[in-house]
């Protein structure tokens, strides 16, 4: 690691916020080779959550590790995915984030739109080059779906990105039992009218894996259906 650009002290950097690591994909930033730093901790506990050792576990990788781990990727990866749990909410994101870019990588991160003055500065310093933002549902619905009461903050975030330039992209995963094929119409209403343009991705309940709500086991009916809209094309895509 290049120590003259280190932004984080040696005692941050030794601190453990990452869970885990996926060294390679081609899937979560589109066109380019990454790997995903998955954060441990969220202040949401979505029912249909895959991730409940990430969410409610501690972190075991330094950002020193992670660090060495990219230096010896550079030329290798083109980016690097922040993603969990929720990356926004952890101490020190933002150096972090710095020493990633000072080694030539794309960031990307994943977020549930709950920490937007964290979201600001990363598009005002130009730390982040796409988002992917998770919706969960529609005010009624959000205590229901993700455990908290924070839809206030995620339409914050959306603006914030609406009047950015940053590239990014909606997506919402489904349960039958949570979102209906009217609550998604509704969904799809509430981006429209916001004049979101882009590609609004769908994810499907995967039944029979370990999430953090007992969930029955969910239904898929939307599939065939035409849900797009004038300037928002509506993509399935697998989890």
């Amino acid at each position: 690691m290049n120590t003259n650009n280190a932004h984080i002290s040696q005692k941050e950097n030794a601190a453990k916020a990452i869970f885990s690591i996926t060294p390679f994909t081609l899937l979560d930033y589109p066109h380019k080779s990454a790997c995903i730093l998955w954060f441990a901790g969220c202040n949401m506990r979505c029912l249909y959550c895959y991730n409940p050792e990430i969410v409610l576990g501690k972190g075991k990788i330094s950002f020193d590790t992670v660090l060495s781990f990219l230096e010896k990727r550079k030329g290798l990866l083109d980016a690097v995915v922040l993603s969990g749990g929720e990356c926004s909410l952890h101490k020190n994101l933002i150096p972090f984030i710095k020493q990633i870019k000072d080694l030539g990588f794309a960031v990307k991160i994943d977020t549930n739109g709950s920490n937007p003055k964290v979201l600001r500065q990363l598009i005002n310093e130009n730390l982040i080059d796409y988002v992917a933002l998770d919706f969960k549902a529609l005010a009624e619905k959000f205590q229901k779906v993700t455990k908290s009461d924070l839809f206030a903050v995620f339409e914050e975030s959306f603006r914030l990105l609406l009047c950015s330039t940053i590239q990014f992209e909606v997506r919402t995963t489904l349960h039958s039992d949570l979102i209906d094929d009217v609550e998604l119409a509704l969904m799809l209403d509430y981006v429209e009218k916001n004049q979101y343009e882009g590609t609004f991705y769908i994810q499907h309940f995967v039944n029979n894996v370990a999430t953090l709500g007992n969930l029955p086991l969910s239904v898929r009916t939307n599939v065939n259906k035409d849900w797009n809209r004038e300037k928002i094309k509506v993509e399935f895509r697998e989890t």
